[in-house]
């Protein structure tokens, strides 16, 4: 299972928020490249980098951010947030990223977005389905759609999609624990019956101790985003080395 520590942006700055509320936001280092550094020091080898900005203004912003931590660092980054258009995620790959995530676009723009897994391929391209409730959120997490997390992803799955990254939204920035019977639900129903083959599913959202990652490597997750946990020390850079 790989260990992604997450690094969120606002303002160029390394922020985390609770339950995806931009009021909450805390900043934990003004300077990202530092804390990515950190991480590859420790022998972390991924990134969930996330505009935050982009998300809001719908569109990228924060991918000098990314260039600098790509061109730095030998960090493998998937990058998120306000990825709309062709345009972006032109930007978003030139600028150094190996995987982009798209959620809003996936719901709202299906089009592009099937575009997006023809033209770059299913190695490179992640869906993010952001659950609230059960229901796929959208727009930096600021509306809610009709569509439901798990038959959202089959649909994606059936259209060749491998990478899905879920946080549940009740979970994040809380340092309660992940939503572990949510993610054995999406496993279990989006395996396919005949070639035994899953969706490689990244957790995200409530991690809060090292004793809750052996427990999601169990059940099937292919990674595990970890933020708010690093920042507040719950577990630590050496923790993850060991773990890793």
């Amino acid at each position: 299972m790989r260990i992604i520590p997450a690094i969120d942006i606002i303002e160029g700055k390394c922020v985390r928020l609770t339950k995806g509320d931009y009021d909450t936001k805390k900043v934990y280092n003004e300077n990202p490249l530092e804390v990515a550094k950190q991480f590859e020091d420790s022998g972390i080898q991924y990134l969930h980098l996330v505009d935050l900005d982009g998300a809001k203004a719908q569109h990228i912003v924060n991918y000098k951010v990314l260039e600098q931590i790509a061109s730095k660092t030998s960090l493998k980054i998937d990058f998120g947030g306000g990825l709309k258009t062709n345009e972006d995620l032109h930007i978003a790959f030139n600028s150094g990223a190996r995987q982009i995530t798209g959620g809003s676009i996936a719901v709202k723009d299906p089009e592009t977005f099937e575009g997006w897994i023809s033209k770059y391929g299913t190695a490179k391209i992640i869906l993010g389905a952001d659950s609230d409730h059960g229901k796929v959120s959208i727009s930096g997490w600021t509306e809610q759609s009709n569509e439901e997390v798990i038959p959202f992803i089959k649909a994606y799955q059936k259209k060749s999609i491998q990478y899905v990254i879920c946080t549940d939204i009740s979970k994040d920035g809380m340092l309660q624990g992940p939503s572990v019977e949510l993610y054995k639900q999406i496993i279990a129903e989006c395996t396919n019956s005949s070639s035994g083959q899953s969706i490689k599913l990244i957790a995200s959202g409530g991690i809060s101790s090292i004793e809750e990652l052996p427990v999601l490597k169990e059940i099937g997750c292919e990674g595990v985003i970890i933020g708010k946990a690093i920042y507040e020390d719950k577990i630590s850079l050496k923790q993850l080395e060991k773990f890793v």
